[in-house]
């Protein structure tokens, strides 16, 4: 059995978490471990935060805690950043743990897998910045799961590609 640090940003699709990621890896055996960023936190309506932590029997994390209180994940065998906001995959390549989630990503980034799904739009991969975030994140070996962008405004939500998420972190042996 894996540990599984699941990050997610308050980003479109983070609603679909519980039965697009959580489920399907608690189903394949794994322990799942949450942290959200504050915003994602936000987002999340208290009834799902508990269905999440029920499922899943660890709390999940959005801020950090005390030097004196123990740590409320066991350590992580391997990250899944999905759904992942173009501020936090911007902020993971440049090294910016702001957050409590973006901490344990940084922290994890070179030394332990990590699949990053970003969900952004098309006027986001346009910035001349952009390329190099991903750049970066290839090179320290995350596997980066990339889909069709829309423009900003496009009408309709749509599935997040949880499917290939989930294979990639069997492919990282999760």
């Amino acid at each position: 059995m894996s540990i599984i640090g699941v990050v997610a940003s308050a980003t479109g699709g983070v609603e679909q978490l519980r039965q697009g990621l959580v489920v399907p890896l608690v189903d394949r055996g794994h322990q799942v471990a949450i942290t959200l960023t504050p915003r994602a936190a936000e987002w999340l309506a208290p009834a799902e935060r508990w269905e999440l932590e029920r499922i899943t029997g660890l709390p999940v994390r959005s801020h950090p805690r005390r030097p004196d209180e123990p740590r409320p994940h066991p350590p992580i065998d391997l990250f899944v950043a999905a759904p992942a906001s173009a501020n936090t995959v911007a902020k993971l390549a440049l090294g910016i743990g702001d957050n409590q989630a973006l901490s344990i990503l940084s922290e994890g980034l070179g030394s332990t897998p990590m699949v990053v799904f970003p969900h952004v739009n098309a006027a986001h991969a346009r910035h001349p910045a952009w390329a190099g975030h991903l750049e970066t994140l290839r090179a320290a070996g995350v596997v980066l799961i990339e889909w069709e962008l829309r423009e900003p405004r496009e009408p309709g939500g749509r599935e997040l590609p949880w499917a290939r998420i989930l294979a990639a972190v069997e492919g990282l042996g999760g």
